[in-house]
């Protein structure tokens, strides 16, 4: 049994979880430990016990820990690549890259722990001298999402730690295996005692535990709408920081100037990839009239020669669905999207295979009014539904109708018409002529609306989250 991490020691836990693959449902994962409510407040105490020596660590200590934390992911992205694949059911090239991608972020925080910069300003009074410093939050807890089980965690642990804060990670229920091999590696890593700590374990326990407690200074959360509004809620009652990161319905647009080739395989990596399991993913394609029969059809053709099986055999271009209860949430969207009228263009069964997994057909519907539910509402799957545009300007419209602004994406080899959409989509994050789905590490990630609430994610805007500013005032004499 994988066991818990808590003030430098791994414990036992008040429960026992067992993990199986959604790609064989006879692959037992593995066995973690599930934290009770004694485990959390041993963790709580830990990491805030540890905040004010931390707070003052020497920035090069954390800078050489990060790397090392990165250092060794990489060297053992094929291994952890293989172990997220199993547990969440990504290809087995994506999950590589999702852990290479998690290397990458503490590598590149290794680096920003040592450019914490500040500002030394003019007073407007005489002989006085004015700094501007940041200083960390303090402890902070982190609640991670299933769908990316050690890039999401990176990018919220590494930044905590080059910043000086002491971090407590819940992991999904769904996925700890990962979040597990990551909390071993910063285990050995050369961190004090309480400066990290991996507490699994339910939401209802060990989130509450964490979003309710005064002596975690602040919360970073990624995960659906209805949590994080609770989350929210329970924040700002006690004044703590928060960060979310939530739901999207994202919107591609094509417009007939489009590339064909280009649109479509934005439009199938995007919506399909990953089994549609990303808040990126581009779930409302919406199609000028001029081209849409000829997209519609290029995407069935597509589509027929995806293939979604096993994540970890060869030549796989979709994985499963995570779990029963997100498959029989597609499922629901699809009978949904039938009964409002929707043309069920491909897909949408489930599929058998060799093993017994969550293997669902990539769904496509077209004749899609944007006022139906599954056009409107998030469904975490590999669900797409095709709206008719009448032109440019009823593109943009249709695109920013939606309580979600996380990203926007269009295709046109029209500059006037792309220049126009970065400026309008009212999104966080604008793609042309690439998946909406995909940001790179070291850029700003987040959103606008009901997507995000907060400071951005990634990259050195990470700052603004995971620290404070202090203003000093000199006066020599």
């Amino acid at each position: 049994m994988k066991k818990l991490f808590i003030n430098g020691e791994w414990l036992e836990g008040a429960k026992v979880t067992t993990t199986r693959s959604p790609s064989d449902l006879s692959d037992v994962v593995g066995e973690y430990a599930s934290a009770g409510t004694s485990e959390v407040e041993m963790a709580i105490a830990a990491a805030s016990n540890a905040a004010e020596s931390w707070r003052h660590s020497n920035v090069q200590l954390r800078a050489d820990i990060l790397d090392k934390i990165g250092t060794e992911i990489n060297e053992r992205k094929n291994e952890l690549g293989t172990l997220l694949a199993r547990e969440e059911g990504k290809t087995l090239p994506e999950a590589i890259g999702e852990v290479g991608r998690a290397a990458a972020i503490f590598k590149f925080f290794a680096q920003e722990a040592l450019r914490i910069r500040g500002d030394k300003l003019a007073s407007v009074r005489p002989g006085l001298d004015v700094d501007v410093t940041r200083e960390p939050v303090g402890t902070v807890g982190i609640i991670a999402p299933w769908n990316f089980p050690i890039a999401i965690p990176a990018w919220k642990v590494a930044p905590a730690l080059a910043y000086g804060n002491t971090v407590l990670l819940k992991p999904a229920d769904l996925v700890p295996g990962c979040s597990w091999e990551m909390a071993e590696i910063i285990s050995r890593s050369g961190l004090p005692a309480g400066v990290f700590n991996l507490v699994s374990g339910p939401g209802r326990v060990v989130g509450e535990a964490m979003v309710n407690d005064r002596r975690v200074d602040a919360i970073s959360f990624t995960g659906s709408v209805a949590t994080g509004t609770r989350v929210l809620t329970a924040c700002a009652a006690r004044r703590a920081k928060v960060q979310l990161e939530m739901g999207g319905k994202n919107p591609l647009v094509i417009l007939a100037d489009a590339d064909l080739n280009v649109a479509v395989n934005a439009a199938i990596q995007g919506a399909f990839y990953s089994t549609g399991q990303r808040c990126t993913a581009s779930s409302r394609l919406i199609v000028e009239e001029g081209i849409y029969h000829a997209f519609v059809a290029a995407m069935k053709d597509k589509l027929a020669q995806i293939k979604v099986g096993h994540a970890l055999h060869a030549g796989i271009d979709i994985g499963p669905v995570a779990d029963q209860s997100q498959l029989e949430q597609n499922l629901r969207y699809i009978e949904i999207a039938k009964n409002e009228g929707a043309t069920l263009a491909f897909g949408g069964d489930l599929l058998k295979r060799d093993t017994e997994g969550y293997f669902l057909n990539p769904a496509l519907f077209t004749d899609c009014d944007p006022s139906m539910v599954h056009a409107r509402e998030e469904i975490f799957g590999p669900v797409a539904s095709v709206i008719p545009a009448k032109n440019y300007e009823h593109a943009l419209q249709l695109a920013n109708d939606t309580e979600f602004g996380l990203t926007a994406g269009i295709c046109t080899t029209s500059l006037k018409h792309a220049t126009h959409f970065k400026r309008h989509a009212r999104a966080g994050m604008v793609m042309v002529n690439v998946p909406t789905a995909g940001v790179d590490y070291h850029v700003p990630f987040g959103g606008t609306k009901g997507s995000s609430y907060g400071a951005r994610e990634q990259g050195s805007a990470a700052v603004e989250f995971f620290t404070t500013m202090k203003t000093s005032y000199t006066f020599a004499g």
